[in-house]
């Protein structure tokens, strides 16, 4: 199964080049069974990320392109009287999809944005009285343009805790950039074949669930979320949840670098991602902002635990 990750992170990285680590956080959060978000200036790659991930998982996709006049139902679904047969049918919305893509999140209103929420958390939706489960898997990946872009609204702190991780992509390098320049048909929308079965993806993210934590690892992460909830400079010290997520993440950074066990670096490698927009009371533009989560790892010695 080890090789299947691997060629997973491999295609992927054939149409979003230069960018290993992000694509590899991104596969993390999916075989951990998260949300995830990607927060960057537009045009960086975030749609082109989320579609290969599909691709390569053998995932069913869709994509709600957010703005401010859509509607929950554009999302849901909804009833529509059939004369033939007396009565209504449903007709579901492209949240019934097993990856959807919420592009460009916070265009939409806050009616909207809190109509995703129950789906985040529930992997169900509730609609005219009627509650209907979605597919399994169901993940969201939510994309969004900084706060100082216009036509934004906040997502809410409730909301933003759903998501288990949120990753920036960043510029390219030189030579990333020079590479899609000088030979663009590698970066195409050209449909590629799933590196694994849905059984054997469902199979990786039970994998995740036996990976082993030891005491101190735990002490570890109780340690880290203590430190931000007693010290000063924290805006929104972490939850329960986010110390559940903090392990979970651990657990699935581990088993794609081939270990049954976590160990401390895992922890320094996801915490970023993993707690960041928790922390932070708004999402702001990042670049070259001092990172919350770069305090507590200074803060707290790992071999203490």
């Amino acid at each position: 199964m080890q090789q299947k990750i691997s060629k997973a992170i491999k295609q992927i990285s054939n149409k979003v080049i230069g960018k290993n680590e992000q694509i590899t956080l991104a596969l993390t959060c999916l075989l951990a069974n998260g949300h995830l978000l990607i927060e960057d200036l537009p045009g960086m790659g975030k749609t082109t990320l989320s579609h290969a991930l599909a691709e390569a998982l053998g995932l069913d996709f869709s994509r709600i392109q957010f703005t401010s006049d859509l509607l929950p139902a554009d999302m849901l679904g909804l009833n529509i009287f059939d004369s033939a047969k007396q009565s209504f049918q449903f007709h579901p919305g492209p949240i019934f999809s097993q990856l959807v893509l919420a592009d460009e999140i916070n265009r939409a209103s806050p009616k909207t944005q809190s109509a995703l929420l129950e789906a985040m958390e529930e992997q169900q939706v509730s609609l005219d009285g009627e509650t209907r489960p979605l597919p399994s898997p169901f993940f969201v990946i939510g994309t969004q343009n900084p706060m100082h872009q216009s036509g934004t609204y906040p997502l809410p702190e409730s909301q933003l805790d759903r998501f288990l991780m949120r990753i920036q992509i960043g510029y390219p390098d030189w030579q990333a950039e020079k590479q899609m320049l000088s030979n663009p048909i590698l970066t195409q929308a050209s449909a590629s074949e799933p590196v694994m079965s849905l059984s054997e993806f469902k199979a990786l993210q039970h994998e995740v669930t036996q990976i082993h934590a030891s005491d101190g690892i735990l002490n570890y992460v109780l340690k880290l979320v203590t430190h931000s909830r007693e010290q000063q400079g924290f805006p929104n010290p972490l939850s329960p949840r986010a110390s559940k997520a903090l392990l979970q993440a651990s657990k699935a950074w581990a088993l794609v670098h081939a270990r049954d066990y976590v160990i401390p670096e895992d922890i320094q490698a996801i915490l970023p991602s993993v707690a960041e927009h928790r922390m932070r009371s708004q999402m702001t533009d990042f670049y070259g902002q001092t990172s919350l989560s770069a305090r507590l790892l200074e803060a707290i010695d790992p071999l203490a635990a």
